[in-house]
């Protein structure tokens, strides 16, 4: 079958291509569907990570590795003889893998898509749905303010659910795109041009209950801190090494500390609903429908130009 694979090149670089002799999954035995792709959603971060060889990609002597994604929509083509409530031309959402066909319990990190879904907004309901969870993981509460670092695609969707929440958002970032896009969608109460050394003049130090870092840049972990309100929440979601701050600072302020992993179903459902009732927007944000032969240029751009690239979906 089709199916995206990791690679290392001769140079010690990585890239991503499309191949077509990778083995078919098997089943579906017990309560597994099978699902033949309609759309697959490149998910930004975790995927640059596994190109450039970060903290939670696969090891060199690990590849060549199929797959690699956690945003598949897929059609039931075949279904395991314990399979309760899917029925074959179901159309679901799925955090499984980059590939022609995919094989899924019924139980698993899925939802059914209504009729009025539009599939290639779907294909980016993984990454909307940890927006989702680091949201509610924030604690955020009415009227709070809080600075949302990062305007890639799941900070303007993290913006937005912040915003239906209740809170004061403010998201922040120094591309003047991806900041042009925060504007239109009008989700964030105040957006902000921090590139150059607009930080320190634009973000004033104390003045939010929670940062959400979706950008990861090295070393800011004290500007963060500072940017909260005694006892004030930073949370740290884009991948890193190490959070590494002063101690003295985090003290003084009595932060809390937080980080979230992926999503749950819970988080997957309510973001499905909000985005099909049209109160969370995805199509914004996507820049980019192609065939999913284009993944080698659309991966070359993620690993060396990766603020190119906003919201990409591949048509299978």
């Amino acid at each position: 079958m089709r199916s995206l694979s990791l690679q290392l090149l001769p140079d010690k670089n990585r890239q991503k291509v499309l191949v077509h002799d990778w083995p078919d999954p098997v089943g579906p035995t017990g309560n597994e569907v099978k699902t033949e792709t309609i759309f697959t959603g490149v998910t930004n971060g975790t995927e640059r990570n596994q190109l450039i060889g970060g903290n939670y990609a696969p090891a060199d002597a690990e590849l060549p590795a199929g797959g690699n994604g956690y945003q598949n929509v897929g059609r039931v083509i075949e279904v395991g003889p314990e399979v309760g409530e899917l029925k074959i031309g179901d159309v679901l959402f799925m955090s499984t893998v980059h590939a022609e066909y995919a094989v899924v319990p019924e139980d698993g990190l899925l939802v059914r898509l209504p009729d009025s879904f539009d599939l290639r907004e779907a294909a980016l309901l993984g990454i909307a749905s940890v927006a989702m969870r680091t949201c509610r993981n924030a604690e955020l509460s009415v009227g709070e303010q809080v600075l949302i670092v990062g305007a890639g695609i799941i900070g303007q969707i993290a913006a937005q659910i912040a915003a239906g929440m209740g809170v004061r958002a403010t998201i922040c970032d120094i591309d003047a795109d991806r900041l042009a896009a925060a504007s239109e969608i009008g989700a964030a109460e105040t957006v902000l041009d921090v590139s150059g050394d607009r930080w320190a003049t634009r973000v004033a130090a104390g003045s939010f209950d929670a940062v959400i870092d979706f950008a990861g840049v090295p070393g800011m972990e004290d500007q963060l801190i500072s940017a909260v309100r005694p006892r004030g929440r930073v949370l740290f979601i884009a991948g890193r090494d190490k959070v590494t701050y002063t101690f003295n600072l985090g003290q003084g302020h009595e932060i809390r500390i937080k980080q979230n992993s992926h999503f749950d179903r819970d988080d997957l459902t309510n973001t499905c609903r909000l985005v099909d009732r049209g109160l969370v927007r995805i199509e914004p944000l996507i820049r980019d429908v192609v065939p999913v032969s284009e993944a080698k240029r659309i991966y070359d751009t993620l690993r060396d130009t990766p603020g190119k690239l906003m919201g990409t979906v591949f048509a299978w």
